[in-house]
């Protein structure tokens, strides 16, 4: 049974959009590569063929997947979140253990891009600001086994 997809608005619309430019732009540019890959003649020794199915399998499979998350998402009415406590869609900026500030979008695990800040609310990270308030200082347990503390200096929308 497939898990709730939270998403915000904006990423709502990323998926759409990604989902129209595969749908049609990149379906078109592989049905021609297949079909030009078959002018070459027999297809059973044919590179160019066998990218071309491989990518189209790509294709098709990951527009599988933004249907599915399509049909299960939730998405976030960031207007009624509340700034009190990091909760999914608000912005938290925290210092760590040198004083670095750091600011994070908190985004379900569809739309997180740790090289664009935006964490998961299933991250370590994410987990451990879920539900926290401005002051509060959290201990991360990291994959590596380390820990790391973040105090909350500020939550936004």
């Amino acid at each position: 049974m497939p898990k709730d997809v939270i998403l915000t608005p904006e990423g709502l619309e990323k998926l759409k959009q990604e989902l129209d430019h595969l749908t049609t732009t990149k379906r078109r540019e592989v049905a021609e590569r297949i079909k030009d890959a078959r002018d070459f003649g027999d297809i059973s020794e044919n590179s160019e063929y066998d990218d071309a199915k491989n990518e189209q399998a790509m294709i098709e499979r990951r527009i599988l997947d933004i249907e599915e998350q399509l049909r299960s998402a939730s998405v976030i009415d960031e207007s009624s979140l509340s700034t009190d406590v990091v909760q999914v869609g608000t912005h938290v900026t925290v210092k760590d253990e040198k004083g670095k500030d750091r600011e994070y979008a908190l985004v379900g695990s569809a739309e997180a891009n740790p090289e664009e800040n935006k964490l998961s609310n299933e991250s370590p990270v994410g987990k451990a600001l879920l539900g926290q308030a401005k002051g509060d200082k959290v201990t991360v347990n990291l994959p590596n086994g380390r820990t790391r503390t973040l105090e909350i200096v500020s939550i936004s929308r």
